[in-house]
């Protein structure tokens, strides 16, 4: 690479977090409602999706009681591509995304013919805001003999672009899917499970500098320490993480993986290398173990989100109540870019029922 292309990636990187930063600035945690004044608001919003056939449909780290409200109420708790299905298959005129921005356009994809709202349209992803479409397009032109493989935390313009769309769980089986085909793989946009995929499989991987704010502040040395403390304790951790943090992990995997090993593990004390607004599903599936999350790297630069993603934080009932009342926050996705979209997804899909695979995790 010559001096004026790192010239040019380092500016790109630096805007990149400059960009996030501000986010970051702007991200404030909701306010927390007294006991009787959230359940009375949780009753308004049941009533507000039965009178205007309404669902919800939350992420694993969002707030608790987003979750709860979301399965008490028909609707669905999980990651981003099944909160889409879920969405695509409920009969529901109205989908509620508690989640981020790249979700609701997900479920904007799957369902183009529903009313897809968000409590804000504010909340977004790192990795989403560092693989902007311009610059990731001129990336792909300059690598056109590359089978492009996106991570389904991206944009919808960026999804377009790809040839696959993957979550965390199906990545390694459909890059040694590519491999056996004899394809060179472009991936973006996180670095770390790029990396981990890459070392698993051996695969020829071109990978996109980005990497997830939360998962990136996991430091394996916090975690040895902890071990210290709780020699018992098993390691789960998701593939966005540091490499040195999954090689001290008993199990890397996705969100959904990562609760299914709680569960299966004898252990019953688990360090969680992921975002702690799983551990309300990991406490209802698993009650009678202790789960510690992951140190992080402290009050640096980045670690405003310590294992907690400031954009998730960014989902409140009061939020949700008001987009659901006005019908605001709207999400919408040009329907030319979603059929684009759309290929990659379907793509993946139907590998992985070919395949017999499950397409959960954390995307």
């Amino acid at each position: 690479m010559g001096d004026s292309s790192l010239t040019e990636k380092m500016d790109s990187l630096a805007s990149d977090q400059e960009v996030v930063r501000r986010y970051l600035d702007r991200a404030e945690a909701p306010e927390q409602l007294p006991e009787a004044e959230r359940r009375q608001l949780e009753s308004q919003i049941r009533e507000l999706m039965r009178v205007k056939n309404a669902r919800l449909v939350a992420h694993y780290y969002t707030e608790s009681s987003l979750q709860d409200l979301a399965e008490d109420s028909g609707g669905f708790v999980g990651d981003s591509l099944e909160m889409a299905r879920f969405g695509r298959d409920c009969d529901a005129d109205i989908l509620m995304v508690a989640g981020v921005r790249f979700m609701g356009e997900s479920a904007k994809i799957l369902s183009p013919d529903k009313l897809v709202l968000m409590p804000t349209l504010e909340a977004t992803c790192s990795l989403d805001i560092a693989c902007p479409i311009e610059r990731f397009a001129s990336f792909c032109d300059e690598h056109g003999d590359r089978t492009v493989v996106v991570y389904a935390n991206t944009s919808a313009a960026v999804k377009a672009r790809s040839d696959w769309v993957v979550t965390s769980s199906i990545a390694l089986d459909v890059v040694e899917h590519l491999m056996e085909r004899g394809e060179k793989i472009l991936w973006a946009p996180d670095k770390h499970l790029g990396a981990y995929i890459r070392k698993t499989t051996g695969a020829d991987m071109l990978l996109w500098d980005a990497a997830c704010i939360v998962h990136e502040e996991f430091k394996a040395r916090g975690i040895e320490d902890m071990l210290s403390m709780y020699p018992a304790a098993a390691v789960l951790a998701h593939p966005e993480s540091p490499d040195a943090v999954l090689e001290i992990a008993d199990v890397v995997g996705s969100t959904t993986q990562i609760i299914n090993a709680a569960k299966q593990l004898p252990n019953q004390d688990i360090i969680v290398a992921t975002d702690q607004g799983i551990f309300h599903k990991l406490q209802q599936l698993s009650p009678g173990k202790r789960f510690i999350i992951a140190p992080t790297a402290g009050n640096d630069a980045t670690c405003k989100s310590c294992a907690h993603c400031p954009w998730m934080a960014m989902n409140s009932l009061q939020a949700l109540y008001a987009s659901l009342l006005n019908e605001t926050n709207e999400v919408e996705v040009e329907s030319e870019l979603a059929e684009q979209a759309m290929l990659p997804l379907k793509r993946m899909l139907e590998f992985a029922e070919k395949s017999k695979l499950g397409v959960k995790g954390k995307a």
